[in-house]
């Protein structure tokens, strides 16, 4: 291929197949939990970083990075403590970040609000090596967690409360999950944006979530839809001059789409196999996995997409 030839390019794919495996490795949990938007939320924090990286001649993504996880911690902490007035805390860190980010690179020198763009929207064809090194750590880090945490974060992701009971430590897990997910919006910022990462994270989950019955298939099938569309969306804009990330992003929701459309008559016949069989057609429990020394049992809250 004709786009193969450039190292821009080369680069611009590389960083989009480890965005599109991190993304919705990690987003597969915030869905579980409830929380679609916590991606949107870090990404807004980061652009505090971005802006402070500009300002003190650092390296954006780093320091992205640092001050991401710190508002990811931040966001648990309120989440844990803030009760009635959590959502006021939440949106005052969220529009807070932003500011911060669009003020502290207007007082770097030669800095101003087009520096964020590429930031903000994702700048592929910009990806430099030092950039993809950055990427290819970060991914690391979030993989590992993501696979070798599996087990845990799921039964913490399904229940805190059961899972407490179980003997997890559901405060550190929670954390562990937040500051992967703060570290997988850096990661992905270059390719789809900042203000564009939720996305990446949450809607492939959710397509494969219309035709899967496990939660391992709809962790591997959300990874194989971030891939494919990520690669997609970058081939589609060398060819056709349009930015990457927003082209990523709709190629994303256009197969959410379309597996929604072909997912309703294959429920109707596996419902109808479940009921020929004489099985009930509705979810099957999990079992949570149990600590040590604890006793594993059957979890309180199962669904479609809730066998590890």
């Amino acid at each position: 291929m004709e786009l193969l030839t450039f190292p821009f390019m080369q680069r611009a794919l590389l960083a989009a197949v480890l965005v599109g495996i991190t993304a919705p490795a990690i987003g597969i949990y915030l869905v579980q939990r409830r929380q679609a938007l916590m991606g949107d939320g870090i990404g807004h924090v980061a652009m505090t970083g971005v802006g402070l990286g500009f300002l003190l001649s650092a390296s954006p993504v780093w320091m992205a990075t640092a001050i991401a996880v710190l508002g990811a911690v931040a966001m648990e902490l309120i989440r844990w403590y803030g009760r009635t007035r959590g959502d006021i805390a939440l949106a005052m860190l969220f529009y807070g970040g932003m500011s911060g980010g669009v003020l502290f690179i207007n007082l770097a020198p030669g800095g101003s609000n087009a520096n964020l763009g590429s930031y903000l929207f994702g700048s592929l064809t910009t990806v430099s090596e030092d950039d993809i090194v950055t990427i290819c750590v970060l991914a690391a880090l979030a993989l590992a967690v993501t696979l070798g945490l599996r087990r845990q974060l799921f039964a913490v992701s399904q229940d805190e409360e059961f899972a407490r009971v179980t003997g997890l430590p559901v405060r550190l897990l929670n954390l562990v999950t937040a500051v992967t997910a703060a570290v997988t919006v850096t990661v992905a910022m270059r390719v789809v944006g900042l203000l564009l990462v939720s996305a990446l994270m949450v809607v492939p989950v959710a397509a494969a979530q219309q035709i899967t019955r496990s939660f391992l298939a709809t962790y591997v099938f959300s990874v194989v839809i971030g891939v494919a569309v990520a690669v997609g969306g970058t081939v589609t804009s060398y060819y056709q001059d349009v930015p990457p990330g927003a082209t990523i992003v709709l190629l994303t929701i256009g197969v959410f789409l379309v597996l929604s459309v072909v997912a309703t008559p294959l429920a109707r016949r596996r419902a109808r196999a479940l009921a020929g069989a004489g099985h009930p057609a509705g979810p099957v429990e999990c079992a949570v996995p149990a600590a040590a020394g604890a006793t594993a049992v059957s979890g309180p809250r199962s669904g479609a997409h809730d066998e590890i």
